[in-house]
């Protein structure tokens, strides 16, 4: 069959979790330097889609395309491993604990970064014809983008930073759904099906990534942006990772876990149950 219960998927979910804590550093850096170019540039499709025809809905339905090819693919987002790998200290796996959690989102972190960075210097390379000319009209919005999701937020004050803070909550909430949702086939097909729908939300809704982030400011800076490094880390980067954290755990990695992991064995060492009282997984 395609589709996994519940119960079986977050099993997937806890599995996972404690194979990333155990993965070297070479493969980790790898993976999550692939995973933050792929996403990058799935960033710069989208707004370039946007810019060109004047719809935001297009360049979000196809965003989600980046997605799906980094998951296949084998490659590691900070958004996902804020989810998964917590669950393996949940459940108490040996071996996995503070220090291997930090490690692991330290170095997906650097690899994220990294290959964001690379893919924000080879587009503004291309929107400013390798930086003889202003940039374009995707460069254009782009910086402006970068300007109004720092300073804009920091203007506001509280009700700015409260603002981030959610939309980065709600981000990962729905970008750990769409990473959680492709554990639940093991069809290509119904993986990227999965994945699609939750990836289309959080874009077209303007929610706080990341990952996503890390390729946006830069290139907006690159490209002339009216802010600084210092503020995208203020008032963007750090608040986004924060909430992102909160988001996917709270809404996902422990609610999934709470309900659904170890629920099969609980009800057979309990003993017969009532068919109204089964779950419907």
């Amino acid at each position: 069959m395609s589709y996994l219960a519940p119960r079986e998927f977050v099993t997937k979910m806890v599995d996972a979790g404690e194979a990333k804590i155990f993965m070297s550093t070479k493969d980790t850096l790898i993976r999550a330097y692939m995973a933050g170019a792929i996403l990058a540039l799935a960033a710069a499709f989208a707004v370039t889609i946007t810019v060109n025809t004047g719809n935001p809905l297009i360049g979000a339905l196809l965003f989600p395309v980046g997605f799906c090819m980094l998951y296949l693919l084998g490659f590691d987002l900070l958004t996902g491993v804020f989810t998964l790998v917590p669950l393996a200290l949940l459940d108490k796996r040996p071996g996995c604990d503070m220090k291997g959690l930090a490690r692991n989102w330290g170095l997906v972190f650097l690899g994220n970064f990294a290959g964001a960075l690379t893919v924000a210097l080879f587009m503004a390379i291309i929107f400013t014809m390798g930086f003889t000319q202003e940039p374009d009209a995707v460069g254009q919005k782009i910086g402006h983008i970068g300007e109004g999701r720092t300073l804009g937020y920091a203007a506001a004050g509280f009700g700015g930073m409260l603002t981030l803070f959610i939309r980065a909550v709600m981000c990962n909430w729905m970008v750990s759904t769409g990473v959680v949702a492709a554990m639940m086939s093991t069809s290509v097909t119904g993986k990227v099906v999965a994945m699609w729908m939750p990836i289309l939300v959080f874009f077209y809704l303007g929610f706080e990534h990341s990952i996503v982030n890390m390729f946006l400011f830069p290139s907006g800076i690159i490209l002339g942006g009216q802010f600084t490094w210092m503020d995208y880390f203020l008032f963007n980067e750090i608040p986004t990772i924060i909430g992102n954290i909160v988001g996917g755990l709270t809404f996902v990695g422990a609610t999934l876990y709470s309900t659904h992991y170890g629920t099969k064995q609980a009800r057979n060492a309990a003993g017969p149950v009532s068919p109204l009282a089964q779950p419907a997984e």
